[in-house]
């Protein structure tokens, strides 16, 4: 029998256990704001002061449906607010940051270069993953990522905001736009924002060139003409344009080899940006001197700047109605580097257990990890516990379903895909009177989370459907192909946990 004709007759338009990964799957946002894992609140937490979370989970236990879920409520809240607006930063796509700092290492194989990742180096990528999009967002040009909610238009909002704004927004883009082209919009930037203070730069360099060009120009003129008229004062005036000329140009070198200096430490120290220092040195050049100089950039190993940097970020945010942050570190098994080794996993996530970078004032750092590392966390020593202050960051060591809350999952499921205007039905009615309520829920609960629990519903009416014939057709499933799948699915994921079968 065909499986369509099947969920045809029971009124179901689409099977509700197709889909394997949340990102993907439509049935899901049809249905996220009515499915919740019950620790769901501790971990969303209130959007107007964030607080951090951490949590462990398998693959398929629904971290990255939580992480949808928190989305959609905080568009919703942003929404529904002009001044209390809460901005999200997905820190998932680890591969652009894991590759640009192992470039920037030189190193030879990924995990020398891994090993070496400090929380710099993730307070940088995050910077890099917000600043490009604000500033996409402020020049008008259109990308794939979502638009930041602002009302006015954010160009309107900032042309308009006072001069210290207009600074932070300069010192953002200058250190944490997109390396390909970061130099080229720092103008465009300062042009958009309408700043009114002009960069000594430029201006010195052709006043030392034109200031030389008349002295070498007077020189030729006095030694071609020879004027035996007031000499003194043609002498005079070389004197002067020299002098004028030493002055300016000797000024524009001493401030050019201090942009220099300054462009290639943080070339060097921005290493997930592996962005040159002559890029450095074009946007750095396009600003005022006094700005740059007077200012903390993260031009050091130090955290202290890069913290600082994460306050502009909010003081920008501000004009705009944004007064918290989320961030929402995801997926980190899924690099190309990683390739789901536990050790590296462990050197990428560690820097981020940090007590000070996790109680951030207004900020709050979402981590949906593996697993996996909760078995490496709990064999580190009681140093790096104080450190953490894990008693501090709602964490939840498991996420854990139990076979009575995947099968309300399932049931939500099917009546999300069910036809308009059509009665409820629960899952137990897919089944014969062989199979009881108890029964379905004793084999889901050995599935022990979302992913597998839809596997096994697909299976179970993949199996019914292959093994009835389309003229005696069977519209309710018997226990014994219930149980039949229910062991296959048992030993594939033993297979799973021995190692011995991917999936």
């Amino acid at each position: 029998m065909n499986v369509e004709t099947f969920l045809r007759h029971h009124q179901i338009r689409e099977n509700p256990f197709r889909a394997e990964e949340a990102r993907q799957d439509a049935v899901f946002t049809r249905i996220e704001t009515v499915c919740h894992h019950p620790d769901y609140a501790k971990v969303r937490g209130e959007f107007d002061r964030p607080s951090s979370a951490i949590v462990f989970g398998e693959r398929g236990s629904g971290k990255t449906a939580m992480r949808l879920q928190i989305e959609h409520e905080v568009r919703e809240h942003n929404r529904q607010t002009t001044d209390e607006r809460c901005l999200l930063i997905a820190y998932d796509d680890l591969n652009p940051v894991l590759d640009r700092l192992h470039l920037q290492m030189g190193e030879t194989s990924a995990a020398a270069s891994i090993e070496k990742i400090r929380l710099v180096d993730h307070l940088d990528g995050i910077l890099s993953t917000i600043v490009p999009r604000l500033m996409d967002q402020l020049l008008n040009e259109s990308r794939d990522e979502p638009a930041i909610e602002a009302e006015p238009s954010l160009r309107k909002t900032w042309r308009q905001s006072d001069a210290a704004t207009k600074r932070d927004v300069l010192l953002l883009q200058s250190c944490y736009d997109r390396p390909e082209e970061a130099d080229l919009r720092t103008s465009r930037v300062r042009r958009a924002l309408r700043t009114g203070t002009l960069s000594l730069m430029p201006w010195m360099k052709w006043a030392a060139i034109g200031l030389g060009g008349l002295t070498i120009a007077l020189a030729l003129l006095i030694l071609i003409q020879n004027p035996e008229e007031q000499r003194w004062l043609w002498n005079a005036a070389l004197i002067v344009f020299a002098l004028l000329a030493l002055f300016v140009g000797g000024q524009y070198l001493r401030r050019s080899w201090q942009m220099h200096s300054i462009a290639r430490t943080l070339s060097k120290s921005l290493r997930t940006l592996h962005r040159p220092a002559m890029s450095f040195r074009k946007s750095l050049c396009t600003l005022p001197v006094h700005d740059v100089l007077t200012t903390e950039l993260p031009n050091d190993a130090g955290d202290d700047a890069r913290y600082h940097m994460v306050q502009r970020l909010l003081h920008v945010l501000r004009p705009l109605g944004y007064r918290s942050m989320i961030v929402i570190v995801d997926r980190i098994d899924e690099p190309t580097l990683v390739n789901g080794e536990p050790e590296r996993m462990r050197a990428i996530i560690w820097p981020l257990m940090n007590n000070k970078f996790l109680q951030q004032d207004r900020i709050g750092i979402k981590l949906l990890l593996p697993l996996d590392l909760k078995h490496e966390l709990f064999r580190e020593r009681t140093d790096f516990f104080r450190e953490a202050r894990l008693d501090k960051q709602n964490l939840v060591e498991r996420l854990t379903w139990s076979g009575a809350m995947l099968y309300d999952i399932c049931t939500t499921r099917l009546n999300a895909c069910r036809e308009d205007g059509v009665e409820p039905m629960s899952l137990r009615e897919l089944f014969d009177e062989t199979v009881t309520h108890g029964d379905l829920v004793d084999a889901l609960d050995q599935m022990q989370q979302p992913r597998d629990a839809f596997k096994l519903m697909y299976a179970v009416i993949q199996e019914h459907c292959a093994s009835v014939p389309e003229e005696t057709p069977k519209w309710l499933i018997p226990k014994l192909t219930l149980d039949t799948v229910r062991k296959q699915q048992v030993d594939r994921l033993g297979g799973m946990l021995r190692g011995v079968r991917p999936a």
